[in-house]
């Protein structure tokens, strides 16, 4: 974990686009609020295929013009050159210096045909480079408890590797909540010699039900202890919430004492879940 002691700790707070007035008007105070707690950054998600685009660019100027750092994600797969060449260029028109690149996902229904011009997400910030040159501090995906359609954790790596090879800055985890796989994920890139920080993705937890829904299409294992638990509170939200809360808070600090360089919040576009958490690691 030397590598990551090396840099000062960082927070930071993902959002997706709003799709009807009244979600991008809670959004505004959601980001208000989470702003007082100065976050480098702000990111906000692009859905597949590019399918959010314009709510994506909309709300990370809206977040740029608040006075925040705001990073777009910007996923791929599906996409031509000419296409990213061309949101690349909108996002330097609009002061946008930070991006999270990603492979992403096809929409539903496209089937097995033609996939765009790129099919990982190493080949996407080798583009970036070579278009923009350093202008872009650019993040990109780590899973430490590895990618869901991996071969083997050695694939996974050199996958990583790639990415980090191509230019990338820095990585966000997928959320976990066994620290022990993050760890060793960040240990065996050092071997490696991958020396860039690898940010924990955070998942608060407060619905058992959606986050099973999460986990099982992006890989992320909840392990049996936790689920049973999660399970055994049935109706009771409230105490669910409590007993996640504490949960997650438990690894946080554990990931922050043993060297993250910070944190990763995926807010689900509310405020409570997540500064619970923040009050409870006296952030």
């Amino acid at each position: 974990m030397e590598t990551q002691r090396k840099h000062i700790k960082q927070f930071s707070f993902e959002f997706f686009p709003p799709k009807t007035p009244e979600g991008a008007e809670k959004l505004r105070t959601v980001r208000t609020e989470l702003a007082r707690l100065k976050p480098k950054y702000f990111s906000v998600t692009f859905g597949a295929g590019g399918s959010t685009q314009q709510g994506t660019l909309e709300t990370v100027v809206e977040i740029q013009k608040s006075g925040s750092d705001a990073a777009p994600h910007l996923s791929c797969i599906g996409s031509t050159r000419t296409q990213i060449r061309a949101i690349l260029q909108t996002y330097r028109d609009h002061g946008i210096s930070h991006l999270v690149a990603l492979r992403g996902d096809l929409p539903s229904g496209m089937g097995a045909g033609p996939v765009g011009e790129f099919r990982h997400a190493n080949e996407l910030v080798e583009f970036i480079r070579a278009e923009t040159g350093k202008l872009f501090h650019i993040e990109v995906a780590a899973y430490p408890e590895f990618h869901p359609q991996t071969q083997n954790p050695r694939a996974d790596l050199q996958n990583f590797k790639r990415k980090v090879d191509a230019g990338a800055n820095a990585a966000i985890t997928q959320y976990f909540y066994n620290a022990d796989a993050y760890f060793r994920f960040v240990e065996d890139c050092e071997k490696m010699g991958l020396d860039i920080p690898i940010v924990p993705g955070i998942m608060p937890i407060t619905n058992i039900a959606q986050l099973a829904r999460f986990s099982d299409a992006c890989g992320a294992e909840i392990p049996r202890w936790l689920r049973k638990r999660l399970e055994g509170f049935g109706e009771d939200k409230e105490s669910l919430r409590a007993y996640g809360e504490d949960v997650v808070s438990t690894m946080c600090r554990q990931l922050l004492k043993g060297g993250a360089p910070g944190l990763h919040f995926y807010t689900m576009n509310q405020t409570g879940p997540t500064l619970a958490i923040w009050k409870n690691l006296g952030l």
